[in-house]
């Protein structure tokens, strides 16, 4: 989201208003969000990866969300094209048909 402060707030002399001021805190904060979401995506594709056959269900549920989570944040940090991400960190075509989907819990409907 972008904020354009009103005219009267801009400090033309110093160049640094505080909306200035909050505006490069909080993109710091974005950017260090999706870093954070990164590293979570990473190691929940290298435990799918190095997963055995009877617990990859489970782990390509946990891969799809941390990898779902992380393109949220790229997307709040302006960042709307996927594909690289894909490519760059070696997303199997398992994880993302899971993207977005979530599974029903075995007591949600009782």
């Amino acid at each position: 989201m972008s904020l354009r402060p009103p005219q009267s707030y801009l400090d033309t002399a110093v160049g640094k208003s505080p909306l200035n001021v909050l505006e490069y805190e909080m993109m710091s904060e974005r950017a260090d969000a999706l870093g954070r979401a990164g590293q979570k995506a990473e190691a929940a594709l290298a435990r799918l990866k190095e997963s055995q056959a009877e617990d990859k269900e489970d782990l390509l549920d946990a891969a799809a969300r941390e990898v779902y989570a992380m393109f949220i944040q790229r997307e709040i940090c302006g960042l709307k094209n996927g594909r690289d991400v894909i490519a760059r960190y070696g997303i199997p075509g398992s994880v993302v048909a899971r993207l977005g989907v979530s599974r029903k819990s075995a007591t949600a409907g009782e």
